[in-house]
């Protein structure tokens, strides 16, 4: 497979993204209270807790679509704050959505091939010429897009590629939403609440997937999720937030075994399960 880097053991290297102290407030509400949590190279970090427990603020916070109001968010070494959300992108971090985001009426390969358009050389000058430099950047683009594509097998290639993203079913929606955040080309992908709304079937193999995101792709991870059985399967460690505070993180038999976790969100009598 080409572009793709060779993956770190889980969790080897130094810190790739880090929150210090990362508060988000609206109005009188502490939606974030002072997170600090890291993700290192070619790490899956599952992010759980209640509703209401700051998980998707944190996710916008990062991705610079709500203001943090104290503290910091660093990515390879550099402050994140102040940037727009195309900056972050091109910074290298990628994110998928409750809500599942396409362009409904571009064709599946359409949708991967217009999410690189953030590491694109060539221009609006190079398009309205058509000049060679333009075909062989569209061309490689199609190449690329094609590649992530075949990552899901079956699912998105063939006759699916041309078919509008529409047509496709939820879960097959949700996994273009994965390619297109492949295509932009990140170290870190951000993926909220992959398996809602999935089939127990759907569910199982999209957690395979995730896995592989990691250690064929060599993209580091963090999940948010309510799927337990998702969250220990692709977990190297789990993070807790309960009113944005985090209250517990470790690998998931300690998360799970934890009495204030149980208090605050898996429920008593679980067993950890």
């Amino acid at each position: 497979m080409t572009d793709v880097p060779t993956p770190a053991a889980p969790g080897a290297g130094c810190a790739l993204l880090q929150t210090r102290r990362l508060s988000v407030d609206f109005g009188g509400l502490h939606a974030l209270d002072q997170l600090s949590f890291e993700v290192r190279e070619s790490e899956i970090v599952s992010v759980i807790g209640p509703n209401g427990a700051g998980k998707t603020t944190l996710f916008n916070a990062i991705t610079a679509t709500v203001e943090a109001s104290a503290g910091d968010i660093v990515f390879e070494g550099q402050s994140l704050l102040g940037l727009d959300p195309n900056r972050v992108t091109q910074r290298g971090i990628a994110r998928t959505f409750q809500n599942v985001r396409l362009f409904a009426n571009m064709s599946v390969l359409e949708n991967v091939m217009v999410s690189q358009h953030c590491r694109t050389k060539q221009h609006a000058f190079g398009a309205l010429l058509y000049t060679r430099a333009f075909r062989r950047e569209e061309a490689e683009i199609r190449r690329r897009a094609e590649e992530i594509l075949g990552f899901f097998g079956t699912r998105l290639i063939g006759y699916r590629m041309d078919q509008p993203a529409f047509t496709l079913s939820y879960a097959n929606r949700r996994r273009l939403e994965i390619a297109r955040a492949m295509a932009t080309q990140p170290k870190l992908i951000l993926l909220d609440e992959p398996v809602a709304g999935m089939n127990p079937v759907e569910s199982a193999e999209l957690t395979g997937l995730i896995g592989r995101l990691r250690d064929e792709w060599g993209f580091a991870i963090v999940v948010i999720e309510h799927d337990m059985g998702v969250v220990r399967e692709v977990s190297d460690r789990v993070v807790v937030l309960d009113h944005g505070v985090k209250i517990a993180e470790g690998d998931y038999a300690d998360v799970a075994s934890d009495p204030q976790v149980i208090e605050a969100y898996l429920g008593q009598g679980t067993g950890g399960k």
